[in-house]
């Protein structure tokens, strides 16, 4: 069928329905949710069999719904209605959630029932809970209400003959007012619920060293005590610890209330100068301690495995971030192990550099370029390793040049569920390092590599792997997926030809090398992103900008309206 999505940007939601629908031969078309005559007039371009919002801020226009079926993706359990749907289950430590697919009607949310899935909670923040169990609920609900349009005769229900049991209720948008911390009586638990609850976006209203400011990223703390509730009594690296009534969490993340157009950024940085009277509490050695504390690199070893942890919020890496996982790596391959295994974090391997902690520099071209230098030094440490099989395990989402640091790597096995975005032009046209120029071209041949940029399309993992790209793609469960990684590791460590692959690594490489240095590959994608950073288009300091401040889209990219092409033609 002829599919057009409607939503407000093209997010990871979004993105994995996408290819799971492409996937299965239907052809697709966006427009981003701009106004009601630019969604009137896409409608009008592609002629559409069936609509799906999968991630919508305001209605579908009349105009489009009373002509045409259109399917919306709503956060919540059948007969929930509103727009913090997520948001409220997270703050009220609802046990099961769900996810629904309904028809678009005059009732906001209250249109019948195509599909629907529910799961567990887990006590995680919001943006992960989106990323993984609703993601994976709305995979399956949106594939059956697909199958049942397109075999016709199905009756949608009404929320009001749902289970009253598992039966949502209307809630109103969660206002700042009612997600407030109180610190003198709250404790750890519900201080987490309520950042969890507004992670992402909208953030949680707060202050900090008398500053009005959105927090971000909590994580508890077992062990260190002290100060009054609500007072910092603490930092490491990116996060500062505060005081809770009967402990303490960490806040990763924060952003200014004022001024309006400030942007998120690691709390750290914020609140630099209160923080120089603060005592530092650094960890003394890489291996996660016994008891809950905040630890974004930590290393476990087991059966002669080396496990590498990064878990960087949304896979932003700073210039400092890849020289600290630099090091770190350069101590995990003096362990006594036969392979390296790089976890990264639960919600994202890597996104490559960090563009907010770029926009924030007082020169963002230089950050960029030493932001580039030091990924490019971790992936070229990678590429390099001649002791140790390498293996990049892909828990959660990869995009830009954090693909191509994976790529780096012998191995890269990916969770099921995981998106790939292994291009750099949706960035105002970055040409990107991290040498892909040599790997990805290895690995799938030098005419699916300039699709592959060209396109700036995701790939799922398992279309990843027909690609070429991945060289395995695992269970779909988080934790099942860090169970197999442990065992396929443990494999190939007691493996009799492990010495026999290590020699041919090595030769590969020297091969490799005396047709083209490493060094010429990156002094050549170097020379391109010297002109993005310091040349004449501006184009990749428009496109961070408007990224980091979320700038609302203005017309939806040409990559994504195929119905705006120049030759596009209704099939007849």
């Amino acid at each position: 069928m002829r599919i057009l999505f409607l939503c407000h940007a093209f997010n990871s939601l979004s993105q994995r329905l996408y290819c799971e629908l492409a996937a299965r031969g239907h052809q697709l078309s966006i427009e981003y949710d701009i106004a009601d005559s630019v969604a009137e007039e896409a409608v009008a371009l592609f002629a559409p069999e069936l609509i799906i919002a999968p991630y919508l801020r305001r209605a579908i226009p009349q105009t489009i719904w009373r002509q045409h079926c259109c399917l919306v993706v709503h956060p919540g359990i059948v007969g929930d209605r509103g727009p913090s749907a997520l948001d409220w289950a997270i703050q009220d430590g609802e046990r099961q959630w769900g996810v629904t697919v309904l028809q678009a009607t005059g009732e906001m949310d209250g249109g019948p029932i195509w599909a629907a899935e529910t799961f567990p909670m887990r006590i995680a923040r919001k943006a992960s809970l989106y990323r993984h169990e609703l993601t994976e609920g709305a995979t399956r609900a949106v594939l059956q209400a697909v199958e049942r349009f397109a075999a016709g005769g199905f009756v949608p229900t009404l929320p009001d003959a749902a289970d009253p049991t598992l039966r949502g209720r209307q809630r109103p948008l969660l206002k700042q007012v009612e997600r407030a911390i109180d610190w003198q009586h709250d404790e750890t638990a519900q201080v987490l619920a309520r950042i969890n609850a507004a992670d992402g976006f909208p953030g949680l209203a707060d202050e900090l060293f008398g500053e009005p400011c959105y927090l971000f990223d909590a994580w508890p703390e077992d062990t260190l005590r002290g100060g009054a509730p609500g007072e910092v009594i603490a930092w490491r690296e990116t996060a500062i610890l505060r005081a809770t009534l009967d402990g303490a969490v960490w806040i990763g993340q924060a952003r200014c209330r004022h001024p309006a157009d400030s942007f998120k950024l690691p709390a750290t940085q914020v609140f630099a100068a209160p923080l120089a009277s603060i005592p530092e509490a650094p960890l003394s050695s890489y291996f996660a301690p016994a008891a809950r504390t905040w630890q974004d690199i930590r290393y476990a070893e087991a059966s002669g495995v080396g496990f590498l942890h990064f878990e960087f919020y949304n896979g932003a890496m700073s210039t400092r971030q890849c020289r600290r996982l630099q090091a770190a790596y350069e101590w995990a391959r003096s362990r006594p192990v036969s392979v390296l295994v790089l976890m990264g974090g639960s919600d994202y391997w890597s996104n490559g550099i960090h563009l907010q902690r770029i926009e924030a520099a007082e020169s963002p071209a230089d950050e960029s370029w030493a932001n580039i230098q030091a990924i490019d030094d971790l992936a070229a440490a990678i590429i390099g390793s001649d002791q140790q099989l390498t293996v990049a395990a892909l828990q959660g989402n990869c995009g830009a040049g954090g693909c191509f640091l994976a790529r780096a790597a012998d191995l890269v096995w990916a969770r099921s569920g995981v998106l790939l975005n292994p291009h750099y032009r949706n960035m105002g046209n970055l040409y990107g390092s991290e040498y892909w120029t040599y790997l990805l071209p290895a690995r799938v041949g030098v005419e699916r590599a300039r699709e592959i940029m060209r396109n700036r399309l995701p790939m799922t993992a398992p279309a990843g792997v027909s690609a070429g790209f991945l060289d395995a793609c695992l269970a779909g469960d988080p934790a099942a997926f860090r169970i197999d990684v442990a065992r396929r590791a443990a494999e190939l460590a007691v493996a009799a030809d492990l010495s026999d692959r290590l020699q041919a690594k090595r030769a590969r490489r020297l091969a490799d090398e005396a047709v083209k240095p490493l060094a010429a590959y990156r002094a050549e994608e170097l020379a391109e992103l010297q002109r993005n950073f310091y040349g004449f288009d501006p184009s990749y300091h428009v496109a961070r900008f408007h990224f980091v401040h979320k700038t609302p889209n203005s017309w939806t990219p040409r990559h994504l309206a195929i119905h705006r092409d120049l030759g596009w033609r209704v099939p007849q």
